[in-house]
C-alpha cells in the first residue's frame, strides 16, 4: 500500500475503505471485484491502484485496518474487570456499533472473512486475523462462566448468542433504513431476555 493513501482528505479514505469493506463483505474476496469497488467508491481505477496494487493490496489493506480499528474499539468498550457473560456480550456489541457508525459494513466484513477460501487471501490477513482472535479470546477468557446456573454450558449459551446477534446483524442490513445503534438496542433486548431465561 502506498502511504500516500493516508493524505487524501478523510471523507475520500472512507469512501474508497467503506466501498471494499462492502464488496467484500457481500461478494468476498474471490467474487469482488475492483471495477466493483470503483463504482461504488466513485473514483478512477487509476487511482484506486495507486495506491492499492491489486485486489489482494486492497484486501489486505482493508483487513488489517478493520482489525486495528475494532482492537481498539473492543479495549475502549470491554472493561477488563467484568465477568458476566452478558454484561461483557453488550459492551462487545457496544464496540460494533461505534465501529458500524462510521464503516457500516465493517462487522460484516469480519464475519466474512472467517469463512474466507481463497489462499491468497487468507495468507495476506494471517497476522491481523491472529491478533483479531487473540483480542477476542482475551476477553472470552475474563468472563466467569461458572457464575451461571448449574447445567447451564456457558460454552453454548455463547454460541446462541453468537448466532443470535449475527442472524440479526444479517437481517438488519437488507433494510435499508439500517441503524447501528437501534441494531445495538436490538441486540441488547435479546440479551436481556435471554439472561431472564438462564436465571429464571
Amino acid at each position: 500500500m502506498n502511504s500516500k493513501f493516508f493524505d487524501l482528505k478523510k471523507e475520500k479514505q472512507d469512501r474508497m475503505i467503506n466501498a471494499a469493506l462492502k464488496v467484500f463483505a457481500l461478494q468476498g474476496y474471490r467474487h469482488g471485484s475492483t471495477d466493483d469497488i470503483v463504482r461504488e467508491a466513485a473514483v478512477s481505477k487509476g487511482l484506486l491502484f495507486h495506491y492499492f496494487d491489486s485486489k489482494i493490496g486492497v484486501y489486505s489493506f482493508v483487513y488489517d485496518y478493520s482489525a486495528r480499528y475494532m482492537i481498539l474499539e473492543l479495549r475502549t468498550s470491554v472493561s477488563s474487570s467484568e465477568k458476566d457473560l452478558f454484561a461483557v456480550t453488550k459492551q462487545i456489541e457496544l464496540a460494533k456499533m461505534h465501529a458500524m457508525k462510521g464503516y457500516p459494513y465493517m462487522q460484516q466484513f469480519l464475519n466474512r472473512a472467517v469463512t474466507e477460501d481463497s489462499c491468497e487471501a487468507l495468507v495476506s490477513v494471517e497476522e491481523k486475523r491472529n491478533a483479531l482472535r487473540g483480542a477476542y479470546e482475551s476477553i472470552d477468557a475474563q468472563i466467569d462462566y461458572g457464575s451461571l446456573p448449574q447445567g447451564v454450558d456457558g460454552g453454548k449459551l455463547r454460541k446462541m448468542l453468537d448466532f443470535t446477534i449475527k442472524g440479526l446483524l444479517a437481517e438488519r442490513f437488507q433494510d435499508a433504513s439500517f441503524q447501528p445503534e437501534m441494531l445495538y438496542q436490538e441486540i441488547c433486548q435479546y440479551v436481556d431476555m435471554m439472561r431472564q431465561i438462564v436465571y429464571r
